[in-house]
C-alpha cells in the first residue's frame, strides 16, 4: 500500500516523495522483507535458468538489489521518476526502464519476473490484461511471482473496514487459469507470514494511516478521522504485553510459462 498513488492505466506513478520515507517506516518494523527475501531465494536456487530478471514496479530496489546477483542481467521497469532515483542508487548496474507496463518494451525474456504489490494500482479490470502482458517477457520455464497482502489479514481487515476495498488474487488466479492456452502454465498460490510490530502508539497509527492512503480512484480526498483509526488500533492491534502487532501475510501467486515445444 502506499501514500496516494496515481495511476493511469498500467502506471504506477507517485506524486509525493514522501513515499519512499512512509513506506521505510513500515518496513523497519516489518518482519517482510526477511521472510520475502528468504522465500524468493529458494525460488531463485530453483530456476532452470538464471540470465535475466525482471522487476515490474521495484520501488526503492530494496529487493532488486537483493536478487540481482543472481542474475546476469537486471532490468526494471518503474515510471515513477522518485522511485527511479532511489532504484539507480541501490542498483546501479539495472537497466531502468520508465514506461507503464502495458505500454514498455524491455526486449528480453525473462528467467524471473517480479511484479510486488504493484496491483493496488492498477483498476482491477487491468488486472489479468497487465499479467498477460508480462507473461509475453518470461522465457519458457520462467517464472512471475505476483505478490500483494493476503486479503483476509489484519492489515487488510482494517483497509475493508474503513474504505470498503478489497484486493483478492484469487479471482485473478481463475481467470488466468480460464485464459486460452498461451504463456500461462502452472498457476500456485502461497502465502507468508508477515507482521509488523511496535511498542509505540504514534509510529503504528502512521503506519496505519500508511495502509490506508489508497491510490486515486479507489480512495477519496478525505482519509478516515485520525482518532477513528487511533480507536481502531487501540482495539484491535494492542497486545496484552503493551505493544502493537499488526499482521499482514502476503500471498503469491507463482505462474509459471510452459516450456517450449
Amino acid at each position: 500500500m502506499s501514500l496516494r498513488k496515481t495511476v493511469p492505466t498500467g502506471g504506477l506513478r507517485t506524486e509525493e516523495d514522501g513515499y519512499l520515507r512512509a513506506l521505510g517506516r513500515f518496513l523497519a518494523g516489518s518482519d517482510e522483507k526477511a521472510v520475502t527475501h528468504a522465500y524468493l531465494d529458494r525460488v531463485v536456487a530453483a530456476l532452470p535458468q538464471r540470465r535475466v530478471l525482471l522487476d515490474v514496479g521495484p520501488a526503492d530496489g530494496t529487493t532488486t538489489r537483493h536478487l540481482a546477483p543472481a542474475f546476469e542481467r537486471t532490468v526494471c521497469i518503474e515510471p515513477s521518476e522518485p522511485m527511479r532515483r532511489a532504484l539507480r542508487r541501490n542498483c546501479p548496474d539495472a537497466v531502468v526502464l520508465s514506461d507503464p507496463v502495458l505500454e514498455a518494451e524491455p526486449g528480453v525474456t525473462a528467467d524471473l519476473a517480479l511484479l510486488s504489490h504493484v496491483l493496488y494500482y492498477v483498476p482491477s479490470e487491468q488486472w489479468a490484461p497487465t499479467v498477460l502482458r508480462i507473461m509475453e517477457w518470461i522465457a519458457p520455464g520462467g517464472l512471475l511471482l505476483v505478490l500483494l497482502q493476503n486479503p483476509d489479514n489484519a492489515c487488510m481487515d482494517m483497509v475493508r473496514h474503513f474504505t470498503g476495498c478489497r484486493f483478492d488474487m484469487g479471482e485473478l488466479a481463475r481467470v488466468l487459469a480460464g485464459a486460452p492456452s498461451g504463456p500461462v502454465g502452472e498457476i500456485a498460490l502461497d502465502t507468508l507470514p508477515a507482521r509488523y510490530t511496535s511498542s509505540c502508539l504514534s509510529e503504528t497509527l502512521a503506519v496505519a494511516e500508511f495502509h490506508l492512503s489508497l491510490p486515486t480512484p479507489l480512495g477519496d480526498d478525505a482519509p478516515p478521522p485520525r482518532d477513528s483509526v487511533e480507536e481502531y488500533v487501540r482495539r484491535h492491534f494492542l497486545t496484552p504485553e503493551g505493544g502493537y502487532t499488526i499482521r499482514h501475510d502476503q500471498d503469491v501467486l507463482r505462474i509459471r510459462r510452459p516450456e517450449a515445444g
